[in-house]
């Protein structure tokens, strides 16, 4: 295993650490494996090392960001509220704002490296030994593709497009959101490109992980999960149901959001066609 990533703690809002001109030039170190964990979730990041030493899996930590959740809305750099809200019918969660972060300090610390590619997983995940191998024949089956998610909880009306020698389909879906981030593959270029697209933060980072429409990033994904969610998914660090249900809007104020969603998936459709 390689020594744990230090998070820069500090530093919360810096979310576009990495540029083009800064990013380090790739060599033939290949693939690499980060996992995004919270320095208070110990016994997640233990499991996910112990999963991965004893398949033999590099998997570096890469530091989550903590935020109050007292944490005034005003204080959160980059968060566009009124888009937030217009998009997801609710607004942001001070969890949700931190895990944004954390995907992108992931994203660009794997910029920093000199891979080719990467799998970014959050915590709540367990490996597998044929993980690697497989998201690596998966970027060599699709080298267009500049993100393949990995994990989904739906893939609803899927299109097939490829499929790699371990029998893995890739394609899109024409329905979505598909729901998660706990595991995509990322190419340098995908990198680059959601570094400078997702500066404005206006959904959750699963949803706006998937919006290749909006960021002209190739997003693709799996038909079948290539690792599923541990036991530790059931507990949430960011809410629970009630939570959600609390801060919706309801009623003739959710009608913006309903037509925001409507174009959103003549969106998904027409790019699920390309």
């Amino acid at each position: 295993m390689r020594d744990p990533q230090k998070g820069d703690s500090e530093n919360r809002s810096n979310i576009g650490a990495i540029s083009c001109e800064t990013a380090r030039p790739v060599s033939g170190e290949g693939i690499v494996a980060y996992v995004i964990n919270l320095d208070r979730s110990i016994e997640r990041w233990t499991h996910i090392d112990r999963q991965a030493q004893l398949f033999g899996l590099d998997v570096r930590r890469v530091a989550g960001v903590e935020i109050a959740k007292a944490s005034p809305e005003g204080d959160w750099p980059n968060y566009d509220r009124k888009a937030f809200v217009r998009g997801n019918g609710r607004p942001m969660l001070a969890a949700e704002y931190g895990c944004y972060l954390a995907h992108l300090r992931a994203i660009s610390t794997f910029l920093a490296s000199d891979a080719e590619c990467a799998v970014i997983m959050e915590d709540d995940v367990d490996l597998d030994a044929s993980l690697l191998r497989r998201a690596q024949d998966i970027r060599q089956t699709v080298p267009s593709a500049d993100v393949v998610k990995l994990l989904n909880h739906r893939t609803v009306l899927f299109r097939s497009i490829a499929q790699s020698v371990y029998g893995d389909r890739i394609g899109k879906c024409f329905f979505g959101p598909q729901g998660s981030a706990a595991c995509y593959l990322i190419t340098r270029r995908g990198a680059l490109q959601l570094v400078a697209a997702l500066q404005r933060i206006a959904f959750p980072f699963d949803i706006a992980l998937e919006r290749g429409w909006a960021t002209d990033v190739q997003v693709y994904t799996v038909k079948d999960n290539l690792i599923a969610l541990s036991v530790r998914s059931k507990e949430s660090q960011i809410a629970d149901r009630a939570r959600y249900r609390s801060i919706k809007l309801r009623g003739h104020r959710k009608v913006p959001t309903h037509l925001f969603r409507i174009v959103e998936l003549f969106r998904r459709v027409r790019y699920a066609l390309t």
